[in-house]
């Protein structure tokens, strides 16, 4: 997991570090990256969310189905399939943008941990011994933040390191700070001294989960919004209050720069899914549906050979059926056991998986299903 950490982190560290040459103020560099870093992922987020939307507009058809089919899931399933197949929706399409959105936070968070590594570009025995002097477990996402905070105190033990670690450090950690405050240093619910530094480490998880919630409760309304008969079940609600709880926990348990790089990234997060909501109303919605349906008849008949998805995954379905409704029974007659029965239906998705392969020029191996 650290090594995906360090390979996605640095982009990002650069992108980071010439930030803070700009601002020379690690917390507005956190703002201003957080802003950077939203922008770049635009993209992704407006697949997203024009995925849901395209989806929104199927609800009623699918709510139809549903009801006309309600005592037979298998139609049900098929009709559905054939469904977003006319209408060239994939309803699967906002996971890979989800995905990657996910993906690259990794890389977020590997900035907003690691100041030294992105920032200051000492060498990783400089750092390894840094860490090992302030009795930081090596490898720990949190172990530069540590140092940090252990420099503070004990500056003395840093100035026979290379690079003349100590005073580039305590002149960055001057800067590493918001109305005073530490970012390096874990905030505490319950204080020693209610002092001006530790009141504005205390709010920072505070407004992170305010801030998460407000994205939370405007996200329900929406979807309450676009579907009126949308029921909120007690587990919707629940998480909805939840997951700010879990924020504000956690905020507390990590250096107050990374809760500080989750109000922004929850804050900035809200407006983008604003301003996108505001922007596929229904009309442009249906306007873009037809647009890409037309692009989706355009290219299957440009390409006939080359299959959507979701029309591979009818064929195959389809396939499986006709081969469950040839064999019903084994070669006496007599009704096939479970184990009979499990048996031949691997074998008959084994074979369906061959002929899929081999019918889109793709590699079949018998190994995979082990």
């Amino acid at each position: 997991m650290n090594a995906l950490y360090d390979i996605i982190g640095i982009p990002f560290g650069y992108l980071m570090k010439l930030i803070n040459y700009v601002f020379d103020n690690y917390a507005v560099s956190i703002i201003v990256f957080t802003i950077v870093t939203k922008l770049i992922m635009l993209p992704i987020n407006y697949k997203t969310q024009k995925s849901a939307a395209r989806m929104q507009l199927l609800t009623p058809k699918l709510e139809k189905l549903r009801k006309s089919y309600a005592n037979n899931p298998q139609r049900l399933q098929q009709e559905q399939q054939k469904l977003y197949i006319e209408e060239g929706v994939n309803p699967m399409g906002s996971c890979l943008p989800a995905f990657i959105q996910m993906f690259l936070l990794f890389g977020v968070l590997d900035v907003v941990y690691k100041p030294i590594t992105h920032i200051l570009d000492f060498t990783k025995d400089v750092r390894r011994a840094a860490v090992e002097i302030a009795g930081a477990r090596i490898g720990d996402l949190r172990c530069e933040l540590e140092v940090m905070k252990d420099l503070s105190v004990n500056y003395d033990k840093y100035t026979s390191l290379a690079g003349d670690f100590a005073r580039k450090v305590t002149e960055f950690s001057e800067n590493f700070t918001i109305f005073g405050a530490n970012l390096g240093k874990t905030p505490d619910f319950t204080p020693d001294t209610w002092n001006k530094e530790n009141f504005v480490l205390f709010m920072i998880p505070i407004l992170a989960g305010v801030a998460q919630l407000l994205s939370s409760v405007y996200s329900q309304i929406h979807q309450k919004k676009v579907n009126p008969n949308m029921q909120n079940g007690g587990c919707m609600t629940f998480m909805m209050y939840f997951m700010p709880l879990m924020s504000v926990w956690f905020a507390f348990q990590v250096p107050a720069g990374v809760g500080f790089y989750w109000i922004w990234s929850a804050l900035l997060s809200f407006v983008i899914t604003f301003l996108l909501n505001q922007y596929f109303t229904p009309e442009r919605t249906a306007a873009i549906n037809e647009k890409e349906k037309e692009k989706a008849r355009i290219y299957a008949e440009k390409h006939p050979e080359k299959k959507s998805f979701m029309q591979r995954m009818m064929e195959q379905q389809e396939l499986l059926e006709q081969q469950n409704n040839q064999v019903r029974k084994n070669s006496n007659g007599d009704k096939m056991s479970r184990n009979e029965m499990n048996k031949v239906n691997r074998e008959l998705i084994k074979e369906a998986r061959k002929r899929m392969a081999e019918k889109y020029g793709e590699i079949y191996d018998d190994n995979d299903e082990d």
